[in-house]
This record gives C-alpha cells, structure tokens and sequence, in this order.
C-alpha cells in the first residue's frame, strides 16, 4: 500500500512537471494597465520581444487603460493562474492605487505572484513656459497666490506622478488640482499644447520637450542630481529631505502561478537586461535598472508598501 502511495505521488509530481514544461502553450498577454507611449507601456515592450524570442510564443502587449491601472489589476488578479496572463505592475497597482482608494479589488502582495523587476525612473515638476515661471521657488510662489490653485496633469489617478504632486502640494501647502488622464501619452500632448501648465512625469516623458524648451524643468525626485540633466535641482536641495521616489515598474500574474514559470520569466528579464540594444535604451531612458529574483522583488514591494502607505493615507486625508 505505502509502495502505492508513493507511485501515485510520483506520477502526480511528474504530471505537474510535465504540464508546466509544456508552457507556454499559446501567446502570453502582458496587460499594460495605461495607454500605449507611457512609461509603463515602454517597459512592457522593452522586454517582450525578448521574452518572445526565450520561449517561442509571442507576448502581446494589451493595453488596457482607465482608472488608474486598477481594473485591469483586478482582472489580471483574477485570471487563469496558467502563466499566459501577466500585468505590467509596480508603484502605480502595487503601492500608491491600492494606498489613495479604499476600494481596490485586489490585495497587492496575495493577489499577484510578482516576477521581475523592469526598472524605475525619478519623476519631474515640469510646466509650459507660458506660465512664466523658470524655478520651483517661482512656481511655489505662483500657485500660493493662483486663485483656486494650479491645475497639473499625470500618467493617471493613483500614478507615482499623481501621488508626488499631492505630497508635494502638502508639504508647500498649496492647491494643487489634478486632471486625470488615461497615460502619460494624452497628458503630455495637452500639456504641451498648454492647455494644462504643469505635470509630474517621468523622465522618458518629458526628455525630448524640456531639451527643445518646450517645457521648463523645475525639480526632479531622485536622491542626487542626474548627469542627463545637472542643473536640475533635486527636491530634497530644495528643503524636503524625505522627498525622494522613483517610477517603477515590474511584471507580475495571478497569485498562483507555477513557481518554475516564475521562475523562467524572471531569468530571462534579467538576461534581457543585458542585451546590447535594451542596454542603450535604458541608458537613454535613465532608467534605473537592478536585476531581482521574484523573492527579492516581493521584498522589494512590501518594503515600498510600508514606506509610503501611512504616508499617502494620512496626506489623502487632509487633502479631501
């Protein structure tokens, strides 16, 4: 009987080993939960032609915008477990979404099994030169006596970008009003026309326009200065200490996964991070890049989580 018992295991363990290494067993979609020509979008296929040619089946970029990126978190969440449906995650689903709404359909670290790492980039306080202002201190100085405040736009409700401008606005003490968009892409075009004055985005966002003059860099929130653009003064010279984030982004699937799929993607996400040609596009982009086993990256996440979390609800609380 005992004989029996452990065949019947064998034959169990070898069936699931079987079934996973027959994955991927048709295209995988990569739900990219903002508009295409975003941050998030630009990750998604830095790195899935890579993935494509590792494991000989196409992945699909979908892009599925609005609000936030949450709906199409929650439906990711929700997907078959079967390694052919994944999300383009990191600070937007993981941390600040889930932090700025009370009713987000998932939970961030249970929901997901977080796979790889893509890399992060600072965002920028940028506005059109037609709101006369060259500096953060002119700027804080402009919407301290704006009647009703300033409006800025964002890559979406509940982006990094999003977040940074409200904690900005809480530790200046100035109203500022934010304008939704789906990505980055549609913000950035009417903030160029000027119909919105001022954003924060990402660096890859706003690069080629504040290179042209066709916006004005007033802050950045990285650690230190970056050598892409030195004159920029980083919020933390600028008196706030604690003021320093990035935009980053990751790849995850439905909690439950087969591990050795996870697995799989992670290694070839960081073997991709050394192909000659994402090498130059992340130089380009300044994106920070690091690689991460899925442990490290879920470690990663909660320690994100718990260092912006009491801080954004407390913040969102004054700011109602």
């Amino acid at each position: 009987m005992m004989r029996l018992g452990l065949t019947i295991v064998s034959l169990l363990v070898l069936a699931i080993g079987a079934h996973a290494a027959e994955w991927p067993t048709k295209p995988v979609r990569i739900v990219v939960p903002f508009a295409p020509g975003g941050a998030a979008d630009t990750a998604a296929r830095l790195y899935s032609d890579a993935l494509s040619g590792a494991f000989g089946k196409q992945f699909v970029i979908e892009n599925r915008a609005g609000g936030g990126g949450i709906p199409a978190a929650e439906a990711v969440a929700r997907a078959e477990p079967d390694g052919h449906t994944l999300v383009v995650s990191g600070v937007p689903i993981i941390v600040v979404g889930p932090a700025m709404h009370k009713n987000v359909g998932y939970h961030p670290m249970r929901d997901f099994a977080h796979i790889a790492y893509f890399g992060g980039t600072p965002n920028l306080l940028v506005v059109h030169p037609s709101l006369g202002v060259r500096t953060y201190a002119e700027f804080v100085a402009h919407a301290r006596n704006a009647p009703g405040g300033v409006d800025y736009v964002s890559a979406g409700l509940g982006t990094m970008g999003n977040w940074a401008t409200e904690y900005l606005a809480s530790l200046e003490n100035i109203k500022l009003n934010h304008v939704a968009y789906k990505g980055g892409a549609q913000a950035l075009v009417d903030l160029i026309a000027g119909h919105v004055k001022t954003a924060m985005l990402t660096w890859p966002s706003v690069a080629e326009h504040v290179r042209a003059g066709r916006l004005n860099a007033l802050a950045i929130t990285s650690a230190e200065r970056m050598p892409y653009i030195p004159e920029l003064p980083t919020l933390r010279e600028l008196g706030h200490r604690d003021f320093v984030s990035l935009t980053w982004f990751s790849l995850s699937g439905p909690a439950a996964m087969p591990t050795n799929v996870v697995e799989a993607i992670n290694r070839e996400v960081v073997k991709a991070m050394d192909q000659p040609h994402i090498r130059q596009q992340i130089a380009r982009d300044a994106i920070e890049v690091r690689p991460m086993t899925p442990a490290e990256l879920a470690r990663f996440a909660q320690g994100e989580i718990d260092r912006w979390t009491p801080l954004i609800t407390r913040i969102m609380a004054t700011r109602q």
